[in-house]
């Protein structure tokens, strides 16, 4: 047996090992590694402000909490608001909800000739098996969904922590990372950071567009049908829809039906028909528009990016994906050399001419001739 057989047996399954210890490690701190990625982007995103204030003198650990105040306060506002405004909708629903019932029987009754009543379909529902499963399964799932919760605030709460000390230390961070690297590699990183800061603001500025139109737009459609809380909902439908990805535009939706629904059923079919038009008018016209100019990026890269990083990463790659498609377009953008395009009618969609002669015409002389002439690759006969 060769001498160098049993070392490089060895160093195969050390290999190997090392491959799956790292495997594991991985796949246990995926978790960890999604959140300091979310807060980074976070971090990126109030770099432009926490600077600003950091420049008039301001401490930039201070500036910092109160950016974070700031956005604190607005979000607890803005669910508190709509918390008071879909508990006092709830209320109103449950008292009307025997008035609803009585004219959903009595044209149940005028349309299919039957001889339904409401007290017996309320005695079917509260006896019904459906109802007495779901009601069991809703008492042991409470623990479950405290458990969720919990765990999401957890996360949050990492999240912002995470995003408070890049945004705060910022500046170290930039001089620990520099000063393991070549004067040459520092002024790429830093070039880089710069674009990243620039191109996530960009998105959050495009995002910000869209539930602007988004907003203005359902309240139109709410304050055309009469429902009550038209601006509040408006700005539930813009922030919803635009910054929860995959799953925003169903939650924003919903809750607008059940407020309509409340003034009259037929105006939540109206807002779900609104809802689902207005979605496709924003995939195929606005975002793309929005997000070519404010990102910088084709329409065409923005869709796939998003199906990408939600493939890969779920509901967290389809938020990051285009800001972090955005900077690694410009980071390229800046050190790939280009060059000029060549003057050939096919790079505008043409078709290439030889001599200044059309093809089809040289074809047309040729076939005129009877074939008897032939012609060269460079244009001449022979």
């Amino acid at each position: 047996m060769p001498g160098w057989l049993p070392r490089a047996i060895v160093m195969a399954l050390a290999l190997y090992g090392c491959f799956q210890l790292g495997s594991w490690a991985f796949y246990q701190l995926i978790g960890l590694l999604t959140n300091v990625l979310i807060a980074f982007f976070l971090a990126l995103a109030i770099e432009p402000a926490v600077s600003r204030m950091a420049g008039r003198g301001m401490r930039r650990g201070l500036a910092t909490f109160l950016v974070f105040l700031a956005v604190l306060i607005a979000g607890v506002g803005f669910v508190v608001l709509l918390g008071s405004m879909l508990a006092g909708q709830i209320v109103d629903m449950v008292e009307e909800f025997p008035k609803y019932l009585d004219s959903v029987i009595n044209w149940v009754n005028q349309t299919f000739r039957t001889e339904l009543s409401r007290v017996e379909v309320q005695d079917s529902l509260l006896h019904s098996d459906w109802l007495q499963k779901y009601v069991q399964n809703s008492a042991t799932g409470v623990l479950d969904v405290s458990t969720t919760v919990l765990g999401g605030l957890f996360r949050l709460l990492m999240i912002f922590l995470f995003s408070f000390y890049f945004a705060a230390d910022g500046p170290r961070l930039r001089r620990a990372l520099c000063s393991v690297l070549p004067p040459s590699r520092q002024t790429e990183v830093l070039r880089a950071w710069e674009i990243a800061v620039d191109k996530t603001g960009g998105y959050i500025y495009s995002r910000g567009l869209m539930a602007l139109v988004s907003g203005v737009a359902h309240y139109i459609l709410l304050v055309a049908l009469g429902v009550p809380y038209a601006p509040a909902l408006a700005v539930w439908v813009g922030l919803v829809s635009q910054f929860i990805p995959t799953i925003g535009t169903y939650l924003a939706g919903a809750l607008p039906m059940l407020i309509a629904f409340t003034v009259d059923p037929w105006f939540a079919l109206w807002v779900l028909g609104f809802v689902v038009v207005y979605q496709q008018f924003e995939n195929y016209v606005v975002q793309p528009k929005l997000t070519s100019k404010t990102v910088d990026i084709h329409p065409a890269v923005a869709f796939g990016s998003v199906v990408a990083g939600t493939a890969l990463m779920g509901a967290v790659g389809a938020l990051i994906a285009i800001p972090a498609i955005a900077t690694l377009q410009a980071f390229l953008g800046a050190y790939v050399k280009r060059y000029d395009v060549t003057d050939d009618p096919r790079v505008q969609g043409g078709h290439r001419r030889r001599d200044g002669e059309p093809a089809l015409s040289r074809i047309r002389r040729v076939v005129r001739r009877g074939g008897g002439e032939s012609t060269d690759p460079a244009g001449g006969s022979r």
